[in-house]
């Protein structure tokens, strides 16, 4: 099956939806004009800069090349993470937590998927290794920026009462056991709710991507339910290793809540 090729007059209709919506939310006073328009631009350019490096890195298959792209997606998604929180670590803790439990979770998953179910060859195929590796970065970030954000935005607001449990003898983990579990559940709801929704209410990427691309819709059907999984496995390991050292941080030694180390 022939890939339909898109003109650049193509994508520009749908830009014009985009610009519609900014032009919309400016008219009601919502305040995201501006930044629709800002990420509309920066999709678009990080897209097209992203599709040359990739056709060049397919051309030229090597390891060290895998793996500087993969550390290169890995400082971003780091950088995203502490980007999108209203209070965050001070210094490097706020970039050092996400980053660290997306390494763990995320690449673990990939290496896993690629060494022993997928099984390319070479098994860092970046044909395989980057597109599984980003899908699994992506959606790892989001749950663990969400689940840092409710952990320190709630601790904040509640630090009389987690320093009142404190004051009645309850451990740091006693304290703000609540907490810890009101934010895991908001980093692993976004990915609880697609699993429930796919294939029902929406089509994945990563399946509707194949089936253009002329993927038989079955072999489609697997893929995607691997990647699910996996990207699950990633997003929730993830997010409860980021909220565990999150909370950890947020007490001394002593056991004494230090929300001076947030910004």
């Amino acid at each position: 099956m022939e890939v339909i090729h898109l003109s650049p007059w193509d994508l520009s209709i749908a830009a014009l939806l985009v610009m519609a919506l900014a032009l919309l939310t400016s008219r009601v006073g919502m305040g995201l004009s501006k930044g629709l328009l800002v990420a509309a631009t920066r999709t678009v350019i990080q897209l097209l800069l992203i599709g040359l490096v990739l056709t060049t890195l397919f051309e030229h298959a090597a390891l060290h090349w895998v793996a500087l792209m993969a550390l290169i997606m890995l400082l971003v998604a780091g950088r995203e993470v502490m980007a999108r929180q209203a209070r965050r670590f001070r210094g490097w803790w706020g970039y050092g937590i996400g980053t660290l439990a997306m390494f763990t979770s995320a690449f673990t998953a990939t290496i896993l998927a690629l060494t022993v179910i997928i099984s390319p060859a070479p098994w860092w195929e970046p044909q395989y290794a980057i597109p599984l590796l980003g899908m699994l970065l992506g959606n790892t970030m989001t749950g663990i920026a969400l689940g840092l954000d409710r952990l320190t935005t709630t601790a904040w607001q509640q630090r009389r009462m987690i320093e009142g449990r404190l004051i009645l003898g309850q451990t740091w983990s006693e304290s703000i056991q609540d907490i810890r579990r009101d934010a895991a559940r908001s980093g692993l709801m976004p990915i609880i709710n697609a699993m429930a929704a796919a294939g029902i209410v929406s089509l994945p990427g990563m399946m509707t991507g194949q089936i253009l691309a002329g993927t038989p819709p079955m072999e489609a059907v697997k893929y995607q339910i691997l990647v699910m999984f996996l990207i699950t496995a990633g997003t929730g390991f993830g997010t409860l290793g980021a909220i565990w050292l999150g909370a950890r941080r947020l007490f001394d030694e002593r056991e004494r809540l230090r929300l001076d180390r947030l910004a």
